[in-house]
């Protein structure tokens, strides 16, 4: 990656952005955890005071257009965002470890103990 580059924000600019599931797994071919997905982006948007124009969730993959975050960095809201999902996987499958979670099993994660 380039070392060049820099983050700016306050431009109150439109984001366009995309990331990939975890090992680009079709976890959104699952209604539920699209679902869940959902809810986690209506907990995160009012707490950073974002605005969501819009959104696509592929198999394996998001899209989302959102506004740039008034009370925090774009970056950190996608951190909260992705968090906030990944906490409501793990308490929809029966709990949440944060040192190794069941996901992390169930998918073979090299940091997880059997």
């Amino acid at each position: 990656m380039p070392q060049a580059l820099r983050r700016t924000y306050g431009g109150r600019d439109l984001h366009f952005l995309t990331f990939s599931c975890y090992r680009r797994k079709p976890f959104f071919n699952n209604a539920t955890l699209c679902d869940l997905f959902l809810k986690a982006l209506e907990r995160v948007r009012p707490a950073v005071s974002a605005r969501n124009f819009g959104y696509v969730l592929m198999p394996e993959h998001v899209h989302l257009l959102v506004s740039e975050p008034q009370r925090e960095t774009l970056s950190t809201a996608m951190q909260a965002l992705k968090l906030s999902f990944i906490q409501s996987f793990e308490v929809s499958r029966g709990g949440f470890d944060p040192q190794v979670s069941q996901h992390q099993r169930d998918l073979g994660h090299p940091n997880s103990v059997e």
